[in-house]
């Protein structure tokens, strides 16, 4: 009988869920309204406090190199807490402890306005504990299913994104009002509240969740069979294949080396993601600051600059379901396949041309002109699209492609690409406040630099893709893998 009633489907959300979205909407809602300020906020208060239009390029260049600097360590920090869940702790603890953490930073940020030095641990502490909870939270949902409900997940996934975007869409529309009209300790006090409460809303959960205990460190994981593979490359080598002497050698599995030179393969076209996020993020930076200085009349109300990243999500969201079911279905009828690889390459060149626009835009500023915020808002559409045809893309290409036992790893090694992306934005701008190298390349020169760097990638990735082999693992359990070996 309990065999039975256990294959019985359920018709509820497990009991946990509403304590996970409600923790996954205050932080969501917490980090994109601290990044929705924080570019125009650090130039104004610490960066050129007294405007002088002499020290603005430096100002800016600092902002933006502080401002790619926390979300480099925000996507960093997902590979440290998956491990430290994975192996040591549990998710239930990292996101618990994390959160506590996030809201530390959040009050070290509202109280620290005027010093630049707690604000700026304030700022660390955020990104490592937003990082943290990145790489728990999604999956923290998926173990809380299982075979009786599991049919529920799809359903479950979607209420999680969408809680993802409108924390965002929320947060990046009301924090820069709060921020012009009532300064930058509400403004920054109000995401700290929110974490709070997201903290409280996580724990009250307590006595719900399912919890996945953690497995203790694996032999057989990417880390460690990368490196006994390098420690191979400079031994005596013998008539055995490279990965044939790795596994007798190292007692691999058939199963664990399959799956690292399958995460090798898709790294391959997981090189090209940094430029892109080093291109996609700047609209979270330098295009809020550029918005400064366009014509913010929008059908006869006068928006803040801070506030325009919001048509990000909002497109972002519109755009998906016309992709899916409208210009994807149309490619294919004109007799073009939309494969993966085909609709990352054409995200690459639609990057471009956003940063096209931008730069024209900040070309039309350099000469004086006042230009409308109508053309960055069209640079934020094609962006839009641009990240479906990527992101979203990168994400189901890393599933189909690689094994069950590395989708974990793909996750996170997808999100450090996020992280190398930015660092570079930081470096170049630290160089351009420091009139480095890339000093030459300010105003629209800035902008130009970044389309000659990702048409130079394109033509790389159009040569790599056609000879990239692919191996597809959808329907394919571990035993068929180690069968085909």
């Amino acid at each position: 009988m309990s065999e039975i009633l256990s294959e019985v489907k359920k018709t509820g959300m497990p009991k946990a869920v509403p304590f996970i979205i409600g923790n996954e909407a205050a932080e969501r809602f917490s980090f994109y309204g601290i990044r929705s300020i924080m570019s125009t906020f650090l130039v104004a208060q610490f960066f050129n406090p007294t405007m002088n239009p002499h020290m603005q390029r430096v100002a800016e260049a600092k902002s933006n190199e502080m401002v790619h600097l926390f979300v480099t360590l925000a996507y960093f920090m997902p590979l440290v807490g998956g491990i430290l869940a994975d192996w040591f702790f549990g998710k239930y603890k990292v996101i618990l402890y994390v959160s506590i953490l996030y809201a530390i930073g959040n009050l070290l940020l509202a109280l620290s306005t005027h010093n630049i030095g707690l604000f700026s641990i304030g700022l660390v502490v955020i990104a490592a504990a937003a990082g943290g909870i990145k790489s728990c939270v999604s999956a923290n949902v998926g173990d809380q299913f299982d075979k009786s409900n599991e049919h529920l997940m799809s359903k479950m996934y979607g209420w999680f994104y969408f809680t993802i975007n409108t924390g965002s869409i929320v947060s990046t529309l009301l924090i820069p009002i709060v921020y012009n009209k009532y300064g930058p300790e509400l403004a920054f006090g109000i995401p700290g509240v929110l974490m709070c409460l997201a903290t409280i809303i996580f724990w009250s959960g307590r006595k719900k969740y399912v919890r996945v205990k953690p497995s203790g460190a694996k032999k057989e994981n990417f880390m460690f069979i990368s490196y006994f593979a390098i420690i191979q490359l400079f031994r005596k080598k013998d008539n055995r294949a490279f990965w044939v002497r790795l596994g007798e050698e190292q007692n691999f599995s058939p199963k664990s080396i399959d799956g690292v030179q399958a995460v090798y393969r898709i790294l391959m076209i997981f090189a090209f993601t940094p430029i892109f996020w080093a291109l996609w993020d700047q609209n979270l930076a330098e295009w809020v600051l550029q918005a400064k200085k366009l014509d913010l009349n929008i059908f006869g109300y006068t928006l803040f600059a801070e506030q325009i990243q919001t048509f990000n999500p909002i497109f972002l969201v519109s755009m998906i379901p016309v992709m899916t079911y409208g210009v994807f279905p149309l490619v294919e009828k004109m007799g073009i396949t939309p494969t993966p690889l085909r609709k990352i390459g054409a995200g690459l060149f639609l990057t471009g041309v956003t940063f096209v626009i931008i730069a024209l835009l900040q070309e039309s500023i350099d000469h004086g002109g006042h230009p409308s915020v109508w053309w960055q808002i069209l640079a934020y559409l094609i962006l839009s699209v641009a990240e479906i045809l990527v992101s979203m893309t990168c994400l189901e290409y890393a599933y189909t492609h690689s094994p069950k036992s590395m989708k974990s790893t793909m996750s996170a090694l997808y999100l450090l690409g996020i992280s190398v992306g930015n660092y570079f934005d930081s470096l170049v701008n630290k160089s351009i406040a420091n009139n480095g190298f890339f000093g030459q390349f300010t105003g629209a020169k800035y902008y130009w630099l970044f389309i000659g760097i990702i048409t130079v990638f394109f033509v790389i990735y159009l040569f790599v893709a056609k000879r990239l082999p692919e191996k597809s693992y959808v329907g394919l359990e571990d035993a068929d893998v180690e069968k085909a070996l």
